[in-house]
């Protein structure tokens, strides 16, 4: 058996895998000391634990920016919250404060962003004219390559006010209203998303999307017709090969803008004829579909569009006829379907399907996991599937093994590397070589171990944030994601209550200890996913308190779930919840970083849980419940909740019990919001799953019993999770919709001469 590492020999070890590459140490030790000294203006009698992270982010950055500039160089030649009283409560998260050392302001080059104004329709063209001018100040960040001396770029946007705002009012004493003037230009990019409840809120993120849209997109522009790094002045000024350079990936509705952003710059600014401009549009971009539910596809009112957004409005209703002309030529008198098509809806309100803007303006339409996009075609899409078949795609999404495995767990990692070496780091396939050693007694030990040491560290941090007593040979069953109806965090709840009153009705029983963990957060303005985790709090305050319990069960909910929460709660993670309703997740990645780090899943037939079963085999993974087929049959039916109620006394008594206020006797009346969804308006159905549910959770405490099997489970669900790398991914968008073939070049070093 190997030789137990301490978290320190941990760390080195993987720093010589590459991580985090030290180099000459006495440098980094004159580097980070003339930062503090130079750049902070501090010495070591007054600097604080701040000021050290900051000294050394500079020196980090050091090291970065010799092969961010290589990097740009070769390519040109080639919000938190947290609970109070069980209830989400929202706090501003000035993470700008202290400065941010990791990015580096480019004034030189600030763009201009219009909004409002008018159009005037001239012989030269259409001009966009009185409007109001916001600046999008550029901010880079490095994003460091895995040991290839890549350092890519990531740009935001800061708006600024211009300096003449408002000039007029200012020299006639109306201070007050040019500030005012100035710091409405600059919440454009001080608060992201709003709550969108209110029109106000509405409008100022269409605005938020189209400021990042019109930045980038006059910066893709200018770096085109440029030839040299950093160069301004423009080279090309042809735009045909534009899509041959140029890929705009459309993550879900939200740069939706850029379709008609960037006809607005090739007719009225570049001055491309009309058809030239949309058949280089279509090419230059491809849209990702993240969701089905219709509540989130984003349809804008008309009338903002035209107050906003004149210009837009006038190229969408053009693209909408060309698009209606083409649909009804092929399908005369058809009058339902160019409804159905149309990118503009009517009704009361007239509004832009975003979506539908998407499909027709981009060259390839996926999805994020096959279920997903067999939906997004045979279903949400259905017509335009059948006008161009060739657009639809999948990309089955993934994660980075380097943070989700070889960061987060350095133990399981050092284990697996010790018995395949550590070709897996870059290539994730290979962990198919770990079924070789699914009956090998000294791996299935050293990967229990890896666990219960996890485990071990996870309870800590939980017994000193929550001040909750854990026991850690318990089972650690978490659900982590948003909160959401569709996510059914609430069958969670139904089982924990289950648990709950089966332990006080047999308290001498032999039960299989848990500790269930929910955490995420649910959006400001959504109220259910907000009595959700007050549910979720309230069932544990009842339960953690019992003392006919004891350490059998505890319920916590995970104050403000963060990417930093998640790399100490999916290590130690023995069973994952994936219980969406099926045919209503997209894809999930979470799923996969718990299957890389070793804890089996529990879940439906949804999203990218159909492929990880299929990958592993559906008998080492807890498959429960409806299929796609069997919801859209209970749709077509009529879904009762009632017949559930009455028919599983388990069920009634729990749902009962968070009715009548036994989980919140100071407020009886609490939860009668959530009870009434679920008995008539729940479109989730999670009655209809709680049966098999139920049944399903007694194989899991079955197999726990059994820690030899279940590892084994474990390992081979490790083994297969190979596919689900997002270097996988990446290479399939690359190939398949980029038009890019990937390439392993390793890019010289700063101090090593160019090729």
């Amino acid at each position: 058996m190997a030789v137990p590492l301490s978290d320190g020999e941990r760390r080195k070890q993987i720093s010589v895998r590459g991580i985090a590459g030290l180099g000459d140490v006495a440098e980094v030790r004159k580097s980070f000391n003339r930062h503090l000294h130079f750049t902070l203006v501090k010495d070591r009698n007054v600097a604080t634990p701040r000021d050290y992270f900051f000294a050394l982010a500079h020196t980090v950055r050091d090291h970065l920016v010799g092969r961010w500039i290589r990097t740009q160089q070769h390519y040109y030649e080639r919000d938190p919250k947290k609970i109070v009283d069980g209830w989400q409560v929202e706090e501003a998260d000035d993470w700008l404060r202290y400065g941010n050392p990791w990015e580096k302001a480019r004034p030189e080059y600030m763009l201009p962003v219009h909004f409002y104004g008018r159009l005037d329709h001239t012989p030269e063209g259409v001009k966009w004219v009185d409007t109001q001018v916001v600046l999008a100040m550029p901010y880079d960040t490095p994003v460091p390559g895995y040991k290839n001396n890549t350092v890519n770029t990531m740009r935001l946007w800061s708006a600024k006010a211009p300096n003449d705002f408002n000039l007029q009012e200012f020299n006639v004493g109306d201070y007050i209203e040019a500030v005012l003037d100035r710091n409405l230009a600059e919440n454009i990019s001080r608060v992201l998303y709003p709550n969108d409840n209110f029109f106000e809120g509405k409008e100022l993120r269409l605005k938020q999307e189209y400021f990042v849209v019109a930045a980038t997109l006059q910066d893709i522009i200018r770096r085109f017709k440029s030839s040299k790094f950093g160069c301004r002045d423009p080279v090309r000024t042809c735009f045909e090969t534009f899509p041959d350079k140029v890929a705009i990936q459309l993550n879900d509705t939200h740069p939706a803008l850029s379709i008609p952003e960037l006809m607005r710059i090739l007719v009225d600014v570049e001055k491309v004829e009309w058809d030239k401009a949309w058949e280089i549009t279509k090419r230059t971009c491809a849209y990702t579909n993240h969701t089905v539910l219709p509540e989130a596809l984003e349809r804008w009112p008309v009338s903002m569009f035209e107050k906003l957004l004149p210009r837009h409005l006038e190229i969408i209703y053009a693209l909408n006829q060309m698009h209606l002309d083409r649909v009804a030529a092929l399908y005369p008198g058809d009058i339902d379907r160019l409804r159905r098509m149309s990118v503009i809806e009517e009704g009361d309100c007239k509004r832009i399907n975003m979506a539908h803007l998407c499909v027709i303006g981009s060259h390839a339409v996926n999805g994020v996991a096959r279920i997903h996009s067999d939906i997004v075609k045979n279903s949400v899409f259905k017509d335009f599937y059948e006008l161009e078949p060739e657009k639809f795609q999948n990309k089955t999404n993934g994660i980075t093994p380097r943070r989700w495995l070889l960061l987060c767990n350095p133990g399981l990692a050092d284990v697996i590397a010790e018995k395949i070496g550590e070709g897996f780091i870059t290539d994730l396939s290979q962990l198919k070589k770990l079924l070789d050693f699914i009956n090998n007694e000294t791996f299935i030990r050293d990967v229990a171990k890896v666990k219960q040491e996890n485990k071990l560290k996870f309870a800590a941090y939980l017994e000193e944030k929550y001040k909750v007593k854990i026991n850690p040979s318990s089972m650690f069953d978490v659900q982590v994601k948003r909160i959401h109806e569709y996510k059914r965090q609430l069958l969670n709840c139904l089982h924990a209550v289950t648990l709950y009153n089966r332990i006080r009705s047999n308290p001498s029983k032999s039960f299989v200890p848990r500790t269930i963990m929910i955490g995420g957060k649910a959006a400001p303005g959504y109220h259910m996913a907000k009595m959700i985790i007050k549910l979720i709090t309230s069932i544990g305050e009842v339960i953690n308190n019992d003392p006919h319990v004891g350490d059998k069960l505890k319920v916590i909910f995970l104050e403000n779930y963060r990417v930093s929460l998640a790399e100490k709660v999916i290590p130690a993670a023995d069973l994952s919840q994936q219980i969406s309703t099926a045919g209503t997740e997209a894809s999930g990645t979470g799923n996969m970083k718990f299957m890389v780090n070793g804890a089996l899943t529990i879940g439906t037939m949804d999203g990218a849980n159909v492929e990880m079963a299929e990958e592993a085999g559906e008998e080492n993974l807890f498959i429960f419940g409806m299929r796609v087929e069997d919801v859209e049959a209970l749709d077509r039916q009529g879904y009762n909740a009632r017949e559930y109620y009455e028919r599983l006394p388990e069920l009634r008594q729990a749902v009962d019990q968070i009715s009548s206020g036994f989980f919140s006797p100071r407020d009886p009346g609490c939860f009668r919001d959530v009870v009434n969804m679920l008995m008539y308006h729940d479109r989730f159905k999670v009655f209809a799953d709680y049966e098999a549910y139920i049944k399903c959770q007694g194989q899991v405490d079955q197999l726990f019993m059994d820690p030899r099997e279940w590892t084994k489970k474990v390992i081979r669900n490790i083994a297969c999770s190979g596919k689900f790398s997002s270097d996988r991914t990446i290479t399939e968008y690359a190939r398949e919709i980029w038009g890019v073939e990937p390439s392993a070049t390793k890019i010289p070093p700063p101090n090593l001469p160019r090729d």
